[in-house]
């Protein structure tokens, strides 16, 4: 059987226990997904986790693999789940070919072993930490409402004794998004973790959880709120911790002033590669489209390929950049930000156009405010030195 042509690498969310968590978070976008699967049990079978796993390797076109564990909470598999994933990996996995796992936690169930294994294989883990106590514990709770920091703490704290590589992902809400330096002092002295995630929380309110309809909970960030809380940090992180804190989005806006593409879907071009696999074999256009008009199909009646490669997949990933509206593509930023994620447009242009990116605002005071430094490291880069240079640059320019 011949099918249809897939990009030469895509990237999987995998859902292994689908929406079930053990907490509540407010803001959780993807609670909600349990409905769309009232008489499940929630667990992806054996047989479809090895489908997926042969499949997912061969397909793709690239010397490196990543298998991303997300959920939910996909912790609550097991141990015995992901042991039987990486023997699926291992009888898989193409000759010079190397296979990386990664999983998104919420850190409250860690355990001794799950870090042993952890660590023995390599995991990267993306652990949810959304500032010191009182911020972190604003909408991150349990399912009685209760405080979750200590135990998230105590889910770091045997991360590092195993020395477990651990990235920060953390969200910025109307809570913690005046409290930028608060946030990013804590995670970098504090919690002691040098790669950090900032994921702003645009957040539809409506009943059915789907992202339908223009109006936002008051939890969400505001545009310029999210702008200031990025340009603190980076004030603070160029002038001091560049090359040892590394900051996705600055890292990926440094990309863009070096005339590089889009290494994060949120500020690429087109999207379509990056998508998300339910527990029940279900494959979805995005982790943030998880709703009934952006199933593509389910692995275990269709071939993966076929489905990445689909029609509807294709135009989901160009229709990004094919419904932008004109204020945009005459926006001299426009190349670092490329509009922003379709989830958040929810907003008319000047002029009236619809697909204007809610956050527009603080993304364009973002790029225009880092657009000197960025310069100046990206002039480092091209002249083979060290972009920690510009601390120097910047220290000498003040004086």
């Amino acid at each position: 059987m011949t099918f249809p042509t897939p990009p030469p690498a895509f990237h999987i969310m995998l859902k292994p226990r689908g929406a079930i968590c053990n907490l509540g978070c407010q803001y959780c976008y993807y609670l909600s997904k349990e409905k769309l699967y009232p008489h499940s049990d929630f667990r992806m079978a054996d047989a479809l986790l090895e489908d997926f796993t042969r499949q997912y390797i061969q397909a793709q076109q690239v010397p490196e693999v990543t298998f991303a564990w997300q959920g939910g909470e996909p912790i609550l598999m097991g141990l015995p789940f992901f042991e039987q994933a990486l023997r699926y990996q291992r009888k898989y996995a193409l000759p010079d070919q190397k296979i990386h796992n990664t999983i998104q936690t919420n850190g409250t169930t860690l355990t001794e072993e799950w870090c042993r294994f952890f660590k023995q294989h390599d995991f990267l883990v993306g652990l949810s930490l959304d500032g010191p106590r009182e911020l972190h514990d604003a909408y991150r709770r349990d399912k009685g409402g209760g405080p979750t920091f200590e135990w998230v703490m105590a889910g770091l704290a045997l991360l590092k004794k195993h020395q477990v590589s651990t990235n920060a992902l953390t969200t910025v809400h109307a809570a913690n998004g005046d409290h930028p330096l608060e946030v990013y002092r804590f995670l970098r002295d504090e919690a002691r973790l040098d790669y950090i995630q900032f994921i702003p929380i645009v957040e539809r309110d409506n009943d059915s959880g789907f992202q339908q309809g223009s109006r936002l909970t008051s939890r969400s960030v505001k545009a310029r709120q999210y702008g200031q809380f990025l340009m603190a940090v980076f004030d603070e992180w160029v002038r001091r911790d560049v090359g040892q804190v590394y900051v996705q989005i600055f890292d990926v806006a440094l990309g863009a002033w070096l005339g590089q593409p889009g290494a994060l879907c949120v500020f690429a071009p087109t999207c379509g590669t990056a998508l998300a696999l339910e527990h029940n074999g279900d494959l979805y256009a995005c982790d943030h489209f998880v709703e009934p008009d952006y199933l593509l199909g389910n692995l275990r009646e269709q071939n993966l390929v076929e489905l990445v490669a689909s029609p509807k997949q294709i135009r989901f990933g160009q229709d990004k950049r094919k419904q932008l509206p004109k204020y945009c593509l005459d926006c001299d930023v426009c190349f670092a930000c490329h509009g922003g994620c379709p989830k958040n447009r929810t907003l008319r242009s000047p002029q009236g156009e619809p697909g204007l990116n809610y956050l527009c605002q603080g993304y364009k005071d973002f790029f225009h405010h880092i657009d000197e430094p960025m310069r100046i490291m990206a002039f480092l880069l091209r002249q083979q030195r060290a972009p920690a240079e510009i601390m120097n640059i910047l220290a000498q320019k003040k004086t």
